[in-house]
C-alpha cells in the first residue's frame, strides 16, 4: 500500500455558534490542510498518483475559503466551521475528483501548530 500526502494552507476567519468562550468571537487562523491518498499499486511510470495533480485539486477546493469568513460560505452558513467540519467538507469535495485507482484516506485540518482535526470515514 502506498500513501501519498500533500498540504496547502489558507487564511480565513470564523466563529463558532453556540460555543461559550473565545472562539465564539470572530477570529482568524492560517489553516493547514493535509490530504492523504492510498493506492495499492503503481502506474507504468512508477507513481501511485501525480503529486502535481493532487496539489491542484486541493488548491481548487481551498481557493473558495481563502481570505473569507467561513461562516458566510456553504455549508458553514448552516453548520459550524469547526476544524472537524472543515476536514469532512474538504474530504467530500476532494473525494469526488479522484480517479478509481486511488482512495482518499483522510483530510487533516490544522488550525494552529498544536491543534488538528482529522476526518476519515468509518
Amino acid at each position: 500500500m502506498y500513501i501519498l500526502s500533500v498540504e496547502k494552507a489558507f487564511d480565513a476567519a470564523h466563529y463558532l455558534r453556540s460555543y461559550r468562550g473565545r472562539c465564539e468571537r470572530l477570529h482568524g487562523h492560517r489553516f493547514r490542510v493535509v490530504v492523504r491518498i492510498k493506492a495499492e499499486k503503481l502506474d507504468r511510470k512508477g507513481m501511485a498518483y501525480d503529486f502535481t495533480l493532487l496539489k491542484k485539486k486541493l488548491a481548487v477546493v481551498l481557493e473558495k475559503y481563502d481570505h473569507r469568513c467561513l461562516n458566510d460560505i456553504e455549508p458553514f452558513s448552516k453548520i459550524n466551521p469547526s476544524s472537524e467540519n472543515i476536514a469532512a467538507t474538504i474530504y467530500q469535495e476532494i473525494r469526488q475528483s479522484l480517479p478509481g485507482a486511488v482512495v482518499l484516506d483522510c483530510v487533516e485540518v490544522w488550525e494552529s501548530p498544536e491543534a488538528c482535526a482529522t476526518y476519515r470515514p468509518a
